[in-house]
C-alpha cells in the first residue's frame, strides 16, 4: 500500500492566516482601544507588503510556468492566486467592519472622527486655515487628458481620484489626480477640542478645500475618491559588469518605483467610468488584483495614530530592566570574560549592546570591531559607536546588507557615511543575503589576542528592539568566538570555506545539522531514552525539516512548536503528525526570537538562532545558530519556553482547521509576555 504524501499547507496561505491573527488583536477588547487600532495598522502594513512581495512573485511564477510548485505547497500558481484573492476579498471586508467598530468606539471613549460635511461652522473656518497655512504648498496635483496615461503612482501613497463635471457637459468630466501627502504633513489632524477630541484624515481636509485648488475650472460638482496601487518590490540587478554594487543597488532600487501593479485597492463607491478611465489608462491587466475597499486607505498610518484621549487607551509602559550582572557604569567586557550573558529584548535594554561597542570603541587595547548589519533605526547608535572606533585608530569593518528589503535606501545611506568614516564596508557574498546578527571584538590581553561576540537572534536596531522580542548572546567563549571570526572570514574572503564544530552556518550546514539532530531524536525514542523538541519560529516551511518532524512524530518524539507566523506543518493529524503540537502567539511584542532544545537523551541540547526553518533562511541567506553551553542560561531559555507554552490569553493553535482558534488551558490565566515580564523582573531583584 502506497503511504499517504504528507500534507504541507501553502506558505502563503498560511501567512495570511497569520495577519488574519493580527487583525484578531484588532477586536481583542484585552487590548486597549488606540492600541487595537495600532493593531489594525499592522495588519494594513503586513498585507502591502505581502502583495509587494509574495503576490508578485506567485503572479511572476503563474506567466512562466502554472504546474504544481512543491514550495506552493504542490498547488499551481494561478489556483494559489486565486485562492489568495479569494481570502483577501474576505479580510479586506473584515477589517473594514473592524474599522468601522473602533471608530464607534473611540467616539463612545471622546474621539470622533469627523469629515468635511460634518463641520461646524468654527471647525471650517479652521480646516480652511490649516490647509493654506500648512497642507496646500505640499499638495502636487495632476490634471489628466483623456488621451495620456496616468502617470506612475508610488505604491506608498495614496491618492485622490477627482472628477469634475459640469452640468451642461456631464458625459465629458474632467479628470484629476491627488497625491495625499501624508509622509510630509501626518495623516491625522486634530481639531480644536469642545468637549470631546475631534480628528479628521488628512484627505478629509484636502476634500474640504477642493474648490480652492480648482478655482480656475469651470465645474459644477466634484467627486473624489481615493485610490491605491501597490506595486512588484523585486529588484532586478543587472549584470554590466563596470558597475560596482552599490551603484547597482542605487538604481535597482530608484526603478523599483516604477514596478508592475500587483494590486489596485479603490473606494467601491467610485464612479464607473472614473474606475475605468483609470484602470485603461494604468494598464492594469487580468493578473492584477482589483479590490472594493471602503473610503479610507493606508490603515497602515494607524500605526502611528495619537493618543489624544485617556491614558488607558493605551498599552501601560514596560521600562526595559537591569541585567542582574550587568551594569552601565562598568565593563561589561570584564563580565563577559568571566561568564556568557544573555539579553533578551525588550524586557532588557537595548543599550547594554550600545555600552559594549562603547566601551570598545575608546579601549586602547582593542584592536578591532568587525559587524553584520541589516536594519537599523533612523538615527543609529550603533552607527555611532562604529564611526567612534573607527576614529580612535580600530580597524572597523562591517558586513552592511543592501539587500535587506525596504531597507535598501538607508543602507545606501549608512554605507556612505561608514565609508566617509574610514570604515571598512563590505557588501557580503554574491547570491545570499548576509542575515546574521554578529559583533566580535578582538583585543589585546597579556600577549594574545581574545575575542568578545554577540550572537542574535534579532538586528542591531534599537528601535525594533523595544517592539520585538530577542535574544543576544554575549560571550567569549573560545571555541565559539574562533568560528564567529571564521565567519567573518568568509564574508570578506567567499571562496573560503570553513569546517565549524559549534556554530551551525548557512547555507553551508544548517539544513544538515538540524536534520541531524531530528534523527538523535529518533535514535533516543526507539532506544526508550527521554525524546522531545521544542521550536521557537517565526516560520516553518521548509519541506525537508517538515518530513522529518513528521517521521519524528511517528516514532513517538513529543514536538511543541511555538510559530508566530507561517506553518506549513499540519499538527495532530493521525498516522503523520499526533505527536506534535504548535501554537502561535500575538500580543503587544513581535514574537522574533529563535529557539531550539532538543532533550537529547536527558542532557537536552540548546540553541539560539537568527535563521527560520525555510528555504531562503537555510539556502540563500548566511545565517547563524548558536549553542548554547551555560547552564544558567539553559534554565533561562527553558524557564522562558515553559512560560510561553502555558499562555492561554494570547496563544492560538495551528491546526488542520486553519481557524485560528484561541487554545484553551484550565487553571489561572497566563499572558505570557506579562509573565516574562516579571520573571525577568525577579531575576533582576535576585541580582
Amino acid at each position: 500500500m502506497r503511504k499517504p504524501k504528507p500534507k504541507i499547507i501553502a506558505r502563503d496561505v498560511s501567512w495570511l492566516l497569520f495577519n488574519e491573527r493580527v487583525l484578531q488583536e484588532a477586536l481583542d477588547k484585552s487590548n486597549p482601544l488606540v492600541e487595537r487600532l495600532r493593531f489594525l495598522g499592522i495588519f494594513s502594513s503586513n498585507m502591502d507588503e505581502f502583495f509587494r512581495v509574495r503576490y508578485a512573485s506567485i503572479k511572476r511564477l503563474s506567466q512562466l510556468s502554472d504546474t504544481p510548485k512543491k514550495r506552493l505547497g504542490d498547488t499551481a500558481p494561478s489556483d494559489l492566486l486565486a485562492e489568495i484573492s479569494e481570502k483577501v476579498v474576505y479580510m479586506q471586508a473584515e477589517a473594514q467592519r473592524t474599522n468601522d467598530l473602533l471608530l464607534e468606539e473611540l467616539e463612545e471613549n471622546g474621539i470622533e472622527f469627523v469629515d468635511e460635511k460634518s463641520l461646524t461652522a468654527g471647525q471650517k473656518e479652521h480646516v480652511h486655515k490649516v490647509f493654506i497655512d500648512k497642507i496646500s504648498p505640499t499638495i502636487f496635483t495632476l490634471i489628466l487628458a483623456d488621451k495620456k496615461n496616468v502617470p506612475e503612482l508610488k505604491d506608498k501613497s495614496i491618492y485622490l481620484a477627482i472628477k469634475l463635471i459640469k452640468n451642461a457637459e456631464p458625459d465629458d468630466p474632467q479628470y484629476a489626480l491627488i497625491e495625499v501627502p501624508s509622509e510630509l504633513v501626518g495623516r491625522f489632524w486634530e481639531l480644536p477640542k469642545y468637549g470631546n477630541h475631534y480628528v479628521m484624515y488628512l484627505e478629509d481636509v484636502i476634500r474640504y478645500n477642493l474648490e480652492y485648488i480648482f478655482f480656475t475650472y469651470e465645474f459644477d460638482r466634484i467627486e473624489a475618491h481615493t485610490v491605491k496601487i501597490t506595486r512588484d518590490a523585486e529588484l532586478d540587478l543587472d549584470d554590466d559588469v563596470s558597475k560596482g554594487f552599490l551603484e547597482k543597488m542605487s538604481k535597482s532600487v530608484k526603478q523599483r518605483r516604477i514596478g508592475e501593479p500587483v494590486r489596485f485597492v479603490y473606494d467601491k463607491t467610485i464612479s464607473s467610468d472614473m474606475l475605468q478611465f483609470l484602470m485603461q489608462r494604468m494598464d492594469l491587466d487580468s493578473y492584477d488584483s482589483l479590490i472594493p475597499g471602503g473610503r479610507y486607505h493606508n490603515k497602515k498610518d494607524y500605526i502611528k495614530f495619537p493618543n489624544i484621549g485617556d491614558k488607558r487607551l493605551d498599552f501601560e509602559a514596560m521600562p526595559a530592566l537591569q541585567h542582574p550582572d550587568l551594569d552601565m557604569d562598568r565593563s561589561i567586557l570584564n563580565v563577559i570574560r568571566k561568564k556568557d550573558v544573555l539579553l533578551f529584548m525588550p524586557y532588557h535594554s537595548f543599550s547594554y549592546l550600545i555600552r559594549t561597542l562603547r566601551e570598545a570603541a575608546i579601549d586602547p587595547n582593542v584592536v578591532s570591531i568587525q559587524t553584520t548589519l541589516y536594519r537599523l533605526a533612523d538615527k543609529s547608535r550603533v552607527i555611532s559607536a562604529l564611526v567612534n572606533a573607527a576614529k580612535n585608530g580600530k580597524q572597523v569593518t562591517v558586513v552592511i546588507e543592501l539587500r535587506a528589503r525596504f531597507d535598501e535606501e538607508a543602507n545606501i545611506k549608512w554605507t556612505q557615511e561608514l565609508q566617509t568614516e574610514g570604515v571598512q564596508v563590505i557588501f557580503g557574498v554574491p547570491g545570499l543575503k548576509v542575515h546574521s546578527k554578529l559583533f566580535l571584538i578582538t583585543r589585546k590581553e597579556g600577549g594574545t589576542l581574545k575575542h568578545y561576540a554577540s550572537i542574535g537572534t534579532g538586528n542591531f536596531n534599537e528601535s525594533t528592539s523595544k517592539l520585538y522580542t530577542d535574544y543576544h548572546l554575549l560571550t567569549s567563549n573560545k571555541e565559539i568566538c574562533n568560528e564567529v571570526e571564521k565567519v567573518f572570514s568568509f564574508l570578506q574572503s567567499n571562496y573560503k570555506r570553513f569546517k565549524y564544530n559549534h556554530l551551525f552556518v548557512s547555507p553551508h550546514g544548517t539544513r544538515k545539522s538540524f536534520l541531524r539532530l531530528i534523527e538523535r531524536e529518533i535514535s533516543h525514542a526507539k532506544r526508550g531514552a527521554p525524546a522531545g523538541i521544542t521550536l521557537k519560529l517565526n516560520s516553518l516551511c521548509d519541506v525537508k525539516l517538515i518530513e522529518k518532524l513528521y517521521e519524528a512524530s511517528s516514532y513517538g518524539v513529543k514536538i511543541r512548536l511555538i510559530i508566530r507566523g507561517i506553518c506549513s506543518l499540519v499538527p495532530g493529524v493521525k498516522g503523520m503528525s499526533e505527536n506534535i503540537e504548535a501554537i502561535s502567539i500575538i500580543d503587544r511584542f513581535l514574537e522574533h526570537s529563535r529557539v531550539m532544545i532538543f532533550e537529547n537523551g536527558g542532557n537536552p541540547a540548546y540553541f539560539i538562532s537568527s535563521a527560520d526553518w525555510m528555504p531562503r533562511n537555510l539556502d540563500y541567506r548566511v545565517e547563524i545558530t548558536v549553542p548554547v553551553y551555560e547552564d544558567s542560561i539553559k534554565r533561562q531559555l527553558r524557564d522562558h519556553m515553559e512560560i510561553i507554552w502555558k499562555d492561554n490569553v494570547k496563544s492560538r493553535w495551528h491546526n488542520e482547521a486553519q481557524d485560528n482558534e484561541y487554545r484553551t488551558i484550565k487553571g489561572p490565566k497566563i499572558r505570557s509576555q506579562y509573565a516574562l515580564y516579571e520573571y525577568v523582573k525577579t531575576q533582576q531583584k535576585r541580582g
